[in-house]
């Protein structure tokens, strides 16, 4: 199976030089071999599940209690702005 490496590092934002390709290459067409393997497996009689622990949702009941006031969370901060936390900005326009 050939593999178009380069295509695949563009498409996952890798930056791969052309010494690294053919190690990626072996390397990525080992891991989907194991794929076609796993296509040999017959599978007819597996009943279909999501999990196999038989862990249920454990996830507590949602209460209210109390908490700080909206001056008392603000009070550490030198960095506010119209009562909100005054943050740098993530986005950058491109």
């Amino acid at each position: 199976m050939k593999i178009d490496v380069k295509r695949v590092a563009k498409l996952a934002n890798l930056e791969l030089d052309d010494e690294e390709l053919p190690k990626f290459e072996k390397q990525l067409e080992e891991i989907l071999s194991y794929f076609d393997k796993l296509k040999e497996v017959n599978i007819k009689d597996v009943e279909i599940t999501s999990q196999v622990t038989g862990l249920e949702n454990v996830i507590r009941e949602d209460k209210a209690a109390p908490s700080l006031s909206q001056e008392e969370a603000l009070s550490q901060t030198k960095s506010q702005h119209n009562g909100l936390f005054k943050v740098p900005g993530i986005l950058e326009n491109e």
